[in-house]
């Protein structure tokens, strides 16, 4: 006997009774894809759960049986391919899936459907064990993020738990910045300058007056620096032709306008080489620089004849270096005398400078933004500097003037001024 309603069908199989239902889809030839589920030892049962089953259909909650079975591992490939995002961000997903996500559930053959929260637990308690606490972090994050795409077309809802604040608040602890005088600039430039050259204490000063990200710096090619820029611009986008004309009115070398950096790209690596990208959040600017950082850039590229503008010691890209480790650590910690017959490249000792001791290059970028608010520069002009996006009425409305730019010149030079009559001062 059959028990027929619209898309529900309900039959004897031998001791137990099966309910088909109408999973809303369709086969190649046109007829209707049925999914079906045994077991019931009476048929209003059946029914009832036909009838769940296409309630959930109509409020697209549905799991179909098919979708249901779908692997893990094979999710995994699915939610890779369609990631859309920068390069570095893609690279660190694929790198928490590869090696932490997918050898987990790919091991236990399991199915995204049966990822409940006991299965969430035990992931998150696997890898709370295997790695430290920010690793383990940044993986439940990538994870939460896998499953929750995965609602509702494989899985009902999403098995990740959300933290929810109960209790007093608790204020999350911030890095503790010093402050950064142009002294302590000069310390980093100099022991820069005996690390690797000339190159070495521009690259320090240029970061400290353009906060310009390291990628950033380290890619920083001829035409793109003053005083090529703009005139060797390649001009390789045609919606920039508006930019293209105004940048040589408003740029450049000469008494009526001002010299300036052009940020393109960054270097990263990428399948084993290094390769150019936009700057992060695609934080194309153009950024004036005071007159004593103009002039030093111009005896730098006239010093040598390599197409990056900071050569790292071998040549090449400091991009394709280690920096942090190879060259800022000994910058920032100090380092004892290479001397010696033996020594290909002898060096003197390398002071310390305590308040960077330890410390990430980084901190020289937040400098930058510090002296530029407590000269009391435009928010968006110092965002826009940045590389920050300016949300808001502000950020749509506001735009960086020529005025803007050479009140930034005026006050970064006032602190080279500054410090080189400290310098006399005392004698150094």
């Amino acid at each position: 006997m059959v028990r027929r309603a619209q898309d529900i069908y309900v039959e004897w199989r031998g001791g137990t009774c099966r309910v088909k239902w109408w999973s809303g889809e369709f086969h190649a030839d046109g007829r209707k894809r049925f999914e079906s589920k045994g077991g019931f030892t009476d048929e209003d049962s059946a029914f009832h759960h036909g009838q769940d089953k296409m309630s959930e259909i109509r409020r697209g909650e549905h799991v179909s049986n098919r979708d249901g079975k779908i692997l893990m591992s094979d999710w995994l490939d699915d939610w890779l391919e369609a990631m859309d995002h920068g390069h570095l961000t893609e690279r660190g997903y694929r790198s928490v899936i590869e090696n932490h996500i997918r050898p987990y559930f790919k091991k236990r053959n399991t199915a995204v459907a049966d990822i409940d929260v006991l299965a969430y637990r035990a992931f998150r308690k696997y890898v709370n064990g295997a790695v430290g606490a920010g690793t383990a972090k940044n993986v439940m994050m990538v994870l939460g993020m896998v499953l929750d795409d995965a609602v509702p077309r494989i899985m009902k809802t999403s098995p990740v738990e959300r933290t929810r604040r109960r209790g007093k608040f608790q204020k999350k602890p911030k890095e503790r910045k010093k402050d950064v005088s142009p002294e302590i600039v000069e310390q980093l430039a100099s022991n820069a300058r005996i690390y690797f050259g000339e190159a070495g204490y521009v690259f320090i000063w240029t970061m400290a007056m353009t906060g310009m990200r390291p990628a950033e710096l380290y890619g920083l090619t001829r035409e793109y620096c003053y005083p090529t820029w703009p005139g060797t611009d390649p001009r390789d986008k045609p919606e920039e032709e508006v930019r293209y004309e105004e940048d040589p009115l408003r740029y450049g070398k000469g008494d009526e306008i001002m010299p300036a950096i052009r940020v393109e790209r960054q270097v990263q690596y990428k399948d084993g080489t290094l390769q150019f990208f936009p700057p992060k959040y695609e934080s194309y600017r153009t950024l004036v620089v005071p007159t004593f950082l103009a002039g030093l850039l111009e005896q730098l590229l006239a010093s040598h004849d390599s197409r990056w503008v900071f050569p790292a010691i071998a040549g090449g890209s400091l991009g394709a270096v280690n920096f942090d480790y190879k060259y800022w650590r000994p910058i920032a910690d100090g380092v004892k005398a290479r001397e010696g017959e033996r020594v290909r490249r002898p060096r003197p000792a390398i002071p310390a400078v305590p308040s960077f001791a330890g410390k990430r290059l980084y901190l020289l970028r937040h400098a930058h933004k510090a002296w530029l608010d407590e000269d009391g520069h435009s928010k968006f002009a110092v965002e826009s500097r940045m590389g920050h996006e300016v949300p808001g009425v502000e950020g749509v409305y506001s735009s960086v003037t020529v005025p803007m730019e050479a009140a930034i010149m005026k006050t970064l030079q006032e602190r080279w001024d500054g410090l080189q009559e400290r310098l006399r001062q005392s004698g150094s």
